[in-house]
């Protein structure tokens, strides 16, 4: 699918707990249908990322292990009287293009909520509306850059969390 995202803003993530907002934020405003790309190294921050998203939408002591060994992990969220699954991907291990057709990612993509780790290896299925949230270590180990583009659709949402950063950053 072709890539239609615009840088939409950098942030400085200063501790963990800021990241847990950032990832609470977005969770607030995300619906079925919505795919959340999350690049960067090893251990810059996604899978923290993404635990904090899952939790804000279940529960503070949902076990959100990595899905680095099991690929998907799908977790049920209810809103108002909906379901709605999340489903947690990570493609780090994934060689093969046949294999994404496999795992069920389009029909995922569509019905619920994702949160891709590794999404390098998918470009060719991903929607172009997707949110990229990339990942990158500050000068400092325990603070992280994040770099955020997206397709216009996601613009209000991100730059409604840049007019809150005050409360969410500290």
């Amino acid at each position: 699918m072709t890539d239609s995202t615009n840088y939409l803003a950098g942030l400085v993530l200063r501790n963990e707990r800021a990241t847990k907002r950032l990832a609470g934020g977005l969770a607030d405003l995300a619906m079925a249908g919505d795919v959340i790309c999350l690049h960067g190294d090893l251990g810059a921050g996604k899978t923290n990322f993404a635990r904090a998203f899952i939790r804000s939408l279940t529960s503070e002591r949902e076990v959100v292990p990595s899905p680095t060994f099991t690929l998907v992990q799908t977790y049920e969220m209810k809103r108002n009287i909906n379901t709605v699954d999340i489903y947690h991907i990570d493609l780090y291990r994934i060689r093969d293009p046949e294999e994404l057709i496999e795992l069920g990612l389009q029909e995922a993509f569509q019905l619920g909520i994702s949160l891709v780790e590794w999404p390098e290896c998918a470009e060719d299925i991903l929607p172009s509306d997707r949110l990229k949230i990339y990942f990158d270590f500050d000068d400092r180990l325990d603070r992280r850059s994040v770099r955020v583009y997206g397709a216009d659709k996601w613009k209000p949402a991100i730059d409604g969390l840049k007019g809150s950063t005050a409360k969410w950053q500290n």
